[in-house]
């Protein structure tokens, strides 16, 4: 049994014990609290860098997406531009073919007029020799004394017979050539035929090539998902352009200074010889004298875009060029299409952006206003024929350049 003493200070220890536990109680709840926020805050970190780790995958699925969908559209989009060339050319053919088959045909109504006018004069002859026919060579021998007047007779009778002989003749061989000029006719135009059901088929195969190429450029830009993606690459897409400008400036720098010292050694011997050296030379080009002057590549509405503009030109509608140049570049560009560059000379080169097809190649000399392409149907907003002008590799506004009168 506890001594009096003993049992009189278990109270007092009690409240001591109870008064420290109270006084660190709040530490260790403030303690407990921190521990909780912290694994809050490490598993949102956890969450927020498995969302980014998410994100980076998507986004490189989609960047890797996005590179496929343009490799396929570069190839239906020449695919594409080689049907459309092949359906103008066609085109072409027919346009040729069938005005072979009017002057044909022409000719033909012109020579049924003269075998007409040939079949009345042997009619006139017939029945010239059946009046005379009561008098012939041989009558004319017995009937007549006078040796004048029968000489007379018998040398208009040879003439009258050469000329029947050669009027039948001539009929003979206007008929042979109507049975020639008939079997061509026939001939163009089964071949017409042929090539209007050929180009019905090309026709067909092109819209469908159209609509496929549209779908995959849609599905092409809806693969960035904002404003900055699309931002992005557009610079991408400059970027590109700006190192194929470069390349093909270098190239053509190149060339004048080979073509330079040509031109000099031509000099140089046409001195030793006592001759002049014809000029090298030149493509004409763009310069301060036709500033504003410039025709437009192509009808519609305009909106700046890039470096240059975008012209809403109907579908398959021609795109001229603005300048004497030469093609320097022709083929598929990411951001641009079916692109065709020129170079005017003078550090001037001008762009042609978004083709459905381009009808020259690389070297061909073109003169202002002849035709370089047709324009691809504008599908969306940013969409139409592009034009972009450079100096010196460097853009230009190309409405200071273009006419104000469109």
């Amino acid at each position: 049994m506890p001594s009096p003493v003993r049992a009189a200070r278990l109270p007092a220890l009690s409240v001591v014990a109870l008064s420290a536990v109270l006084a660190v109680a709040p530490t260790l709840a403030r303690q407990n609290k921190s521990q909780t926020e912290q694994a809050a805050a490490k598993q949102k970190l956890s969450d927020v860098h498995q969302e980014l780790q998410a994100l980076d995958k998507r986004q490189t699925a989609t960047a890797a997406r996005r590179d496929e969908l343009n490799a396929e559209l570069a190839k239906q989009t020449t695919a594409l531009a080689t049907a459309a060339r092949a359906l103008r050319q066609t085109d072409a053919e027919l346009a040729a073919k069938q005005q072979q088959l009017d002057q044909l045909q022409q000719h033909r109504a012109e020579l049924k007029q003269k075998l007409a006018g040939q079949r009345a004069a042997i009619a006139d002859l017939l029945r010239a020799s059946y009046a005379l026919g009561h008098g012939s060579d041989l009558r004319l021998l017995l009937d007549n004394e006078d040796v004048g007047r029968i000489a007379r007779a018998l040398v208009y009778s040879k003439y009258f017979q050469q000329d029947r002989v050669q009027k039948v003749q001539q009929l003979m061989a206007s008929l042979a050539e109507l049975q020639t000029l008939e079997a061509q006719i026939t001939a163009e135009q089964q071949a017409l035929q042929a090539q209007r059901a050929q180009r019905e088929q090309q026709s067909k195969q092109l819209t469908r090539q159209r609509a496929s190429q549209q779908k995959l450029a849609a599905e092409t830009d809806a693969t960035y998902q904002t404003q900055a993606q699309r931002l992005a690459a557009l610079k991408q897409d400059e970027q590109s352009l700006n190192s194929l400008v470069a390349r093909l400036q270098k190239q053509i720098d190149q060339a004048m200074r080979e073509a330079a010292a040509r031109a000099a050694a031509q000099q140089a011997a046409a001195r030793k010889h006592g001759g002049k050296a014809p000029p090298p030379l030149e493509v004409g080009g763009a310069g301060a004298n036709i500033r504003g002057n410039l025709p437009w590549p192509a009808a519609g509405e305009v909106h700046s875009y890039g470096n240059g503009v975008l012209i809403r030109a109907a579908g398959g509608s021609e795109v001229h060029a603005v300048a004497n140049g030469r093609v320097v570049y022709a083929g598929f560009l990411r951001g641009y299409g079916m692109l065709l560059i020129l170079n005017h000379g003078n550090g001037w080169m001008s762009m042609y952006g978004n083709n459905e097809t381009l009808l020259h190649g690389v070297g061909d000399a073109v003169i202002a206003g002849q035709t370089v392409g047709t324009a691809s149907a504008p599908t969306g907003i940013n969409t139409g024929a592009y034009f972009e002008l450079r100096h010196d590799s460097q853009p230009v506004d190309p409405r200071n350049w273009l006419s104000q009168h469109r």
